[in-house]
């Protein structure tokens, strides 16, 4: 049995008394395969109408109501508190890296090649952070508390999905301070 190129077979190492076992009749003891998963979802009312503004160019969170943090995306209802969330917020399109990796391996059909960047970003004005591609900068140029803002594609291409945002590259604001990040306010960073 010849494994695909993308698993991966682990043989029990052979005991003393195994040592005659050939390789074809050794245990196989994991398996590393990856699975790909295609699914529907299905939005509820928050999603939802994040996903029809993010059509029109607009980022939106919803606010706590009891602890007044903002999330983006809008889930309907605060993680920390558990209560509905129904105020929106309107963000701007520039934020902060909170956390960030290096990807060095391959995305099977993804048409970025290794080495990207992916971050944890957090708008300004929002507490929590999302996930998105970096670019127009080495890897080794981001930074936990750097200043980055979208860059949208062409308004004729935007559908109901956050790949509206191609990407977020550097802008030439000053970092912010760790202890800062997920604290600020809509109108952003003053340094």
């Amino acid at each position: 049995m010849k494994p695909a190129a993308i698993s991966r077979i682990f043989v029990a190492s052979k005991s003393r008394e195994d040592r005659t076992v050939s390789e074809d009749t050794a245990a196989v003891t994991r398996i590393e395969t990856p699975i790909y998963l295609k699914y529907n979802f299905t939005a509820g009312s928050a999603p939802a109408r994040f996903l029809a503004r993010i059509r029109e160019g607009v980022l939106t969170g919803q606010r706590c109501p009891r602890c007044a943090n903002v999330y983006i995306p809008p889930r309907g209802s605060c993680p920390a508190c558990g209560v509905a969330t129904e105020e929106e917020v309107v963000l701007p399109d520039k934020g902060t890296v909170q956390s960030f990796t290096v990807v060095a391996i391959p995305i099977p059909n993804n048409p970025i090649k290794p080495p990207f960047v992916i971050a944890n970003l957090v708008l300004d004005g929002a507490n929590l952070s999302f996930i998105h591609l970096m670019s127009e900068c080495e890897n080794s140029e981001v930074r936990i508390g750097q200043r980055v803002q979208a860059v949208w594609k062409p308004s004729s291409e935007w559908t109901h999905a956050m790949d509206n945002i191609r990407y977020f590259k550097p802008i030439d604001e000053p970092d912010v301070p760790i202890e800062k990040i997920g604290k600020l306010p809509l109108s952003g960073w003053e340094g």
